[in-house]
């Protein structure tokens, strides 16, 4: 059998938990930060869980994850 090819863009967005559930972070904390709350920055800084329907694309594209 060959080796499997990673998505090189994909292993960086991407890292498992303990687990075994696939994290990713969250969207809209790059710019334009002035007019967001602390609490909301503070909350888009925290991982989120990707989704269960969303998980089968990316563990395909990561197969030694």
């Amino acid at each position: 059998m060959p080796k499997l090819k990673t998505r090189k863009a994909a292993a960086k967005r991407f890292r498992a938990t303990g687990s075994g559930k696939i994290v990713r972070r969250k969207p809209f904390k790059n710019h334009l930060l002035e007019h967001k709350s602390s609490g909301k920055k503070r909350s888009l800084s925290k991982m989120a869980i990707v989704h269960e329907r969303d998980e089968e694309n990316v563990r395909l594209m990561l197969p030694y994850l």
